[in-house]
């Protein structure tokens, strides 16, 4: 069966990943399965809802794994990620001169997306952007950094992907 560029689109998040793959996730849009499948695996949303409860989060996972690392000036949840920047997270590195003096500060800012959602997705977004403190590129030592900090981090990675599909085309679940 072939495809039409507007079917192969609809799947843009898991472009990446095998051709079966994704004609098993096209076929659970096209059956209206895919919210259930999202729920057997996560039934239920985080209450991670304000910029305070997200920093209090962010922080415990930081000082779980990366304690050692510099530390974060900002964490919040942003509405304008997803859409401005085309990305989930966004972890950003600023270096300011203030007299003789080089300050830096860490920010970490979370796509408002995952306000609701499983706790699960957050968590792996976080993880990845508390990777890039210490990684800045994507590279085999960043994800082996994700996978130390949460070992089922590549498929939870897939997961949440899924999830961002049936975001897009039928809809929050959660």
């Amino acid at each position: 069966m072939t495809y039409s560029k507007t079917n192969q689109n609809q799947l843009k998040y898991l472009s990446s990943y095998p051709l079966e793959l994704q004609n098993k996730i096209r076929t659970m849009v096209e059956q209206d399965t895919l919210g259930n499948f999202l729920l057997n695996k996560h039934p239920k949303s985080h209450n991670i809802s304000n910029d305070k409860m997200l920093r209090e989060y962010v922080m415990d996972l930081k000082n779980t794994h990366l304690r050692k690392s510099s530390p974060l000036s900002k964490v919040i949840y942003d509405k304008k990620i997803h859409v401005v920047n085309n990305a989930l997270g966004l972890h950003t590195f600023v270096s300011r001169v203030q007299g003789n003096k080089l300050k830096s500060k860490n920010e970490i800012r979370i796509s408002e997306i995952f306000k609701t959602g499983p706790e699960a997705f957050l968590e792996m977004i976080v993880v990845h952007e508390l990777a890039h403190i210490r990684i800045k590129p994507h590279d085999k030592a960043f994800y082996q950094l994700c996978q130390y900090m949460l070992p089922d981090y590549h498929q939870l990675e897939f997961e949440m992907r899924v999830y961002l599909t049936q975001l897009e085309l039928k809809g929050d679940i959660y």
